[in-house]
């Protein structure tokens, strides 16, 4: 049996068994719906869910729901038996914390009695799917950015930067905006969320975007209560806050420089191969216009070498960029269980939870 790939992220659960040139075969939202434990059995319309969030700015936060969720993915969706539970990849986001690392090889050792695990950072795993082990990822997700350096394979921890600003902090940024357009409309983060990804986009660059705040068309959308919201320049607000924060009210540099920030810390006989393989990875980074806008930017900025972006392998599956990491946990499952790299029960058993930093770094 192949070996499960696990990319757990704060919107979206990506998992699959290790088949690198496809797509996971679940893409799943993280948040759950419980139900309360005293509710009416005899009537469960009057009862309102309560929505759970496992994972918030990309580290588990509620391990109990942690825990169901996983049970759903093996056991339902990917067809695990109950005593017959095989091997298993999970990525690691720029910096967990070690008791996060620990707690997650326990449960899955403990509680989902799997035969092996194996962690590896998104960071690595994002260029392994383009088909390198140096370079520079710039992942956006749902709760935060990451910039990593990676040579040879390792992360460049020092280097790395990770801000708590994601997708769900630019959703909120476009309720705000629609707010002000349309004062009678009251909009939900749900639909904010869909309408974000179906108009916003990029504009080409800063000038450009401050001719679209003057003079941009609008278009008519209907939610899905009937209400209807006009959308014109609120569409670009999210993309140019990623190269322009204080569109947010944010002082700090642009996305651009801040990876180029990033790597300047790194010797400086890297610096082309860390710029030169810039991987953009996460939902946001497939908007309309961003990739166009991100080598615009980097044709601007003040460095010798100016970052620009790999292009996946025509063979990878579409859409690479929302779910890279999981495709390189694929590639490396392919590696590293079939070589007996990985984290054994009996290596468990003998050295505990505290295993894991030793064997998956």
């Amino acid at each position: 049996m192949e070996a499960v790939v696990v990319d757990a992220g704060s919107k979206l659960l990506k998992a699959g068994f290790a088949i690198p040139d496809q797509a996971p075969s679940m893409i799943i939202p993280t948040q759950m719906k419980r139900m309360p434990i005293d509710a009416s059995l005899d009537d469960p319309s009057l009862v309102e869910d309560i929505t759970v969030d496992p994972i918030v700015r990309g580290f588990v936060k509620d391990w109990d729901a942690m825990e169901d969720l996983l049970h759903h993915v093996l056991y339902t969706g990917l067809g695990w038996e109950m005593g017959n539970e095989g091997q298993i990849l999970f990525t690691d986001p720029l910096c967990t914390p070690k008791a996060v690392r620990e707690q997650l090889v326990q449960l899955m050792f403990e509680t989902f009695n799997i035969s092996g695990f194996y962690a590896s950072e998104q960071a690595v795993l994002s260029l392994y799917a383009v088909g390198r082990i140096s370079g520079c990822t710039v992942d956006i997700g749902h709760g935060k950015i990451d910039i990593a350096p990676v040579i040879e394979g390792a992360v460049q921890h020092l280097a790395s930067r990770r801000f708590e600003l994601g997708g769900l902090d630019l959703t909120k940024l476009l309720v705000q905006e629609l707010a002000k357009s349309n004062p009678q409309v009251k909009l939900s983060l749900s639909d904010a969320e869909k309408i974000k990804e179906q108009y916003a986009c990029c504009a080409e660059d800063d000038v450009n975007y401050e001719k679209i705040q003057v003079s941009c068309p609008v278009e008519q959308h209907t939610l899905p209560d009937g209400q209807v919201i006009m959308i014109g320049k609120e569409r670009y607000t999210i993309g140019e806050a990623l190269f322009q924060p204080s569109v947010m009210g944010l002082e700090a540099h642009g996305m651009v420089e801040q990876l180029v920030r990033s790597i300047s810390t790194v010797s400086s006989e890297n610096h082309r191969q860390l710029l030169e393989n810039t991987v953009l990875c996460g939902g946001t980074a497939s908007m309309t216009g961003f990739e166009d806008r991100f080598q615009k930017e980097a044709s601007l900025c003040s460095s010798a070498i100016r970052p620009s972006l790999v292009k996946p392998p025509e063979y990878m599956p579409e859409n690479l960029i929302t779910y890279s990491a999981w495709v390189g946990g694929a590639i490396l499952a392919k590696v590293v269980f079939p070589q007996n790299q990985h984290i054994t029960k009996a290596d468990y058993d003998e050295n505990g939870p505290a295993v894991v930093h030793r064997k998956c770094f």
